[in-house]
């Protein structure tokens, strides 16, 4: 394991303002900030956190777009014992008022001008949960009753500085950082809580692994709501001496231009975005050539992407891994030794200080080559889901083994390759679809009677949803019009992309949907 002197999130920040004082650590248009600018930003917003009341341990929301602001906010949260509850930009009102209510959240830290979307609105139409006391606005006009982040800024002034720095000292690396919201089988997304030093204890070795370090210049196009982005993004970075460049939305041609402009070393992302870059008519217009460290992974990898990726554009260091929010985003790394077909048809080893089992039905583990169910033991683990021990029981047993809910198997050099999910969750362009969650809203629909979702394949996003519905007695289901309606209700990456109107769904003789069959339809062009 690599050693990182900083046992919590805000140690890590202060660590990198001495280690890396001058070095830039944050650029967001006209921002650039030093590591030693950025660790007194961070103090600053730490202090504003006080002033509004925000004690240790309770819960700030940050549902955002990545920006520098977002950067400098949950940084400073967690200096000032917040526990941060990250929100995915792509929610719409009630699913974000799920997540807010379950969680418990006091703050909420938002924009009102992301994509022409209000979320201040979005809440207020929802629901706001009766928790939430105090909105900050980070950007875009302000609504009555809410905040301005420099307003909320502002108010930190009267607090001494001690005071922060008495709470950051108070962390240890057991305390919860972080909760963050994932979906399962039974479509109610749960609160996966992660810890302090587990989040840096994982990421000193992610970067080791990569090979990021200082002086890496790193656009991180994976939202910051996310692990991905996060941990391996934001929380790298402050580890190593990398600089943040954040980037609100992936479009090829502004990333590229970014990477130009920036001379950006390191770009990682789900398969679709190296992709989309890699077939883009006007990819010679930029100069890419400082690109040297890519991490993938979460869905299926092409070889020929690989190899495509070294020859036509200039990583020399390409990485998978497998990993899920509940074990902080990561549990298996390939190296970047590996050859391209490792790197593309597995997702490497365990990380150190994680284990890795792989089960039958019975809990029997099995040999290299036969496919089980994955186990993942270590620091990693979340401490639970939020407020939920009875699904944390089902997910951790008493020997303390993560049920992932994956099928894999396992070569004899220990190289994982999942090649299933029990919990038919499908990836789409790096974003978990949990069916169950879409099928649930899906039924809302005054026309659906039963419904369907599955993945099926997707050369640009890996996987996309497809929903077999049977309309409900006397109703007539319109495909495009059902896709609209799904537009308006969940976010876009679980809106199924294509409707099959069906008399029947396949069932087994209790009952239970065949899933199965319908992939295999699909896959026959049925």
């Amino acid at each position: 394991m690599a050693e990182n002197e900083a046992g919590t999130i805000p140690a890590a920040v202060e660590l990198a303002g001495t280690r890396h004082g001058d070095r830039e650590a944050l650029v967001d248009g006209d921002v650039r900030l030093s590591f030693a600018e950025l660790a007194a930003a961070v103090d600053d917003a730490a202090r504003a956190y006080v002033a509004a009341g925000i004690e240790p341990g309770d819960r700030v929301a940050l549902w955002a777009p990545n920006s520098g602001a977002w950067v400098i906010a949950v940084l400073g949260a967690f200096r000032a014992g917040a526990v941060v509850v990250t929100v995915n930009t792509r929610f719409k009102g009630g699913e974000a008022a799920h997540v807010l209510r379950t969680a418990g959240a006091r703050m909420l830290i938002t924009v009102t001008d992301f994509l022409d979307t209000d979320y201040v609105a979005l809440l207020a139409d929802a629901g706001a949960p009766e928790s939430l006391e105090t909105t900050v606005v980070l950007s875009g006009p302000v609504p009555p009753g809410a905040t301005p982040w420099a307003d909320f800024l502002a108010g930190g002034a009267a607090v001494d500085p001690a005071v922060v720095a008495a709470r950051a000292g108070a962390l240890r690396p057991d305390d919860v950082s972080t909760i963050i919201f994932t979906s399962g089988t039974t479509g109610a997304p749960k609160g996966a809580m992660l810890r302090h030093g587990a989040s840096v204890r994982a990421y000193t070795d992610w970067a080791e692994v990569v090979g990021l370090q200082a002086g890496d210049r790193y656009l991180i196009v994976n939202p910051f709501f996310h692990t991905f982005g996060l941990n391996a993004g934001i929380l790298a970075c402050v580890i190593t001496g990398a600089t943040i460049v954040p980037h609100p939305v992936f479009d090829v041609p502004s990333v590229m231009a970014r990477v130009d402009e920036e001379r950006i070393t390191m770009l990682p992302g789900a398969p679709a975005i190296y992709q989309t870059i890699l077939d883009h008519p006007e990819l010679d217009r930029y100069d890419l050539s400082t690109l040297r460290l890519a991490v993938t992974g979460a869905a299926t990898v092409p070889v020929e992407m690989i190899r495509r990726m070294r020859s036509e554009l200039t990583f020399r260091t390409i990485v998978t891994g497998y990993g899920l929010t509940e074990s902080t985003g990561i549990a298996t790394m390939c190296r970047h030794t590996d050859d391209p077909e490792t790197i593309a048809r597995t997702a490497g080893r365990p990380i150190p200080g994680v284990e890795v089992r792989l089960v039958d039905g019975d809990g029997k583990e099995v040999g290299a080559g036969e496919p089980g169910e994955v186990l993942v033991r270590g620091y990693n683990v979340m401490a639970g889901y939020f407020g939920d021990p009875g699904a944390t029981a089902e997910a951790i047993d008493a020997d303390g083994w993560l049920r992932t809910g994956d099928v894999g198997v396992r070569d004899e050099a220990g190289n994982l390759r999942i090649t299933d999910r029990t919990k038919d969750m499908f990836v789409v362009g790096g974003f978990n679809a949990y069916p169950a969650e879409i099928e649930n809203i899906m039924a809302t629909h005054p026309a659906v009677g039963q419904v369907a979702v599955v993945g099926v394949p997707d050369h640009r996003l890996g996987e996309v949803g497809r929903a077999y519905v049977v309309p409900r007695a006397g109703a007539t289901v319109d495909p495009a019009e059902l896709i609209a309606w799904c537009r308006e209700q969940m976010a876009n990456y679980k809106v199924p992309r294509s409707v099959e109107v069906v008399d029947a769904l396949p069932l087994n003789a209790t009952g239970k949907v065949l899933k199965y069959v319908l992939r295999e339809q699909a896959a026959a062009g049925r």
